[in-house]
């Protein structure tokens, strides 16, 4: 078996805050909520007597509280998580093998999907909490009367083209260079989305015709990278560990959407739960976000422990890992980055993709304020703060 075969055979193999104790979110009666306001009371006198005198407005637990004694116990512990075969969505890894979740009093269990819609399916019939899905189907999803929400982040750019090298000469020439080609992609995805963005600004037609891209859709971006084994089929999409892989057999990539102007700071995969299940279990998902919070500080601490992570679940070279996750074309954050999914989801609605609705409905930053900050008070070292920072920003 030669070296290309047995990559691409790995690939397929691989089918990827206030006070001591108000966080409690639990909804009883009113006698039940009027004992519990006392009892609250006078815990957070006793815990704070002989400390600072601001301990108590503090967002965690400066009283000497656990996080779950301060936040509220996770109102569920077994959680199912759902991923794709992409680095993209380390952050589970990480928390799962740093044990993370288990520090949170979380029992997780993860299971690679195919697709989005596999995806959403899992997530509305109850068998995942969370899954971690492309911004663009979750916008699609949302328009189309699901009720789901994003809650979070999981990675920003780290999609791209890639070509036959008989048709491009170096890496990053461009999607001139995708003209009177047959692409593959996914509909109702991030990179589809983008290559209509960057085809659109270069005035160039989607279509058949020797001055046209021609669009081929698979429903998996695993199908559309095989997809280029078929002689029809000159360049098709990638998303993270897709484009390292393609460049280790011999072909080019067409463009990192990380180095393109108009594709900057571009919201990629989110977290996301059904929007009922993110105001019935606040804890939970508190301690959720806590995890994914811990798991970006390893990955930004511990480059070789994060690669060694991700190898667990992705079954790819560690130096492919290591340039997806670290060579500059992707970050992987638990923020999310309100301000940039929205202007994405003004972007497709532009592009036809979508009708426009209400996004607000399907937006919680709460949760993940909550978890930072509860995070800051135990711990506010430069990493820390550098996403409290890009919160406020793009909050």
């Amino acid at each position: 078996m030669n070296n290309k075969t047995k990559i691409f055979s790995i690939l397929l193999a691989a089918s990827l805050l206030t006070g001591c104790g108000a966080f409690n979110n639990s909804s009883e009666g009113s006698e039940d909520q009027t004992t519990s306001v006392t009892s609250e009371t006078e815990e957070s006198k006793d815990c704070c007597e002989g400390k600072d005198k601001d301990c108590c407005s503090e967002p965690a637990d400066c009283c000497g509280d656990s996080a779950s004694e301060v936040l509220g116990k996770p109102e569920k512990t077994d959680i199912n998580i759902g991923y794709l075969n992409s680095t993209a969505h380390l952050l589970a890894f990480v928390a799962s093998e740093e044990g993370y979740f288990k520090d949170e009093g979380l029992n997780v269990t993860l299971t690679q999907f195919s697709s989005a819609a596999e995806l959403v399916n899992g997530l509305e019939s109850q068998k995942l909490d969370v899954a971690f899905i492309g911004s663009v189907p979750t916008l699609t999803f949302e328009s189309q009367g699901h009720e789901i929400s994003v809650f979070g982040g999981a990675m920003t750019n780290g999609h791209g083209y890639v070509i036959k090298s008989e048709y491009a000469d170096k890496d990053e020439a461009g999607v001139e260079v995708l003209k009177g080609r047959n692409v593959a992609s996914v509909k109702n995805s991030v990179q589809d989305a983008e290559l209509q963005i960057l085809l659109r600004d270069a005035n160039i037609e989607i279509g058949e015709g020797a001055d046209k891209v021609n669009i081929v859709y698979f429903d998996s971006q695993k199908d559309a990278y095989a997809a280029l084994l078929n002689s029809t089929i000159d360049a098709a999409s990638v998303y993270s560990p897709y484009a390292s892989l393609a460049k280790s057999q011999g072909y080019k990539v067409v463009y990192y959407c990380a180095h393109e102007k108009a594709l900057e700071n571009q919201p990629c995969c989110r977290q996301v739960a059904r929007t009922e299940a993110l105001s019935s279990y606040p804890n939970t998902y508190t301690a959720i976000e806590r995890a994914f919070i811990k798991a970006y500080h390893f990955t930004q601490s511990d480059h070789e422990g994060t690669v060694k992570d991700v190898k667990k679940y992705i079954d790819i070279e560690e130096d492919f890992i290591d340039t997806e996750v670290y060579g500059g074309y992707s970050v992987s954050s638990p923020d999310p980055d309100k301000q940039g999914t929205v202007t994405l989801k003004n972007t497709i609605v532009e592009l036809g993709y979508t009708d426009d609705f209400d996004i607000e409905a399907h937006y919680n930053t709460d949760i993940y304020k909550k978890a930072l900050d509860s995070i800051l008070a135990e711990n506010s070292d430069e990493i820390y703060t550098s996403l409290k920072e890009h919160f406020d920003d793009y909050e």
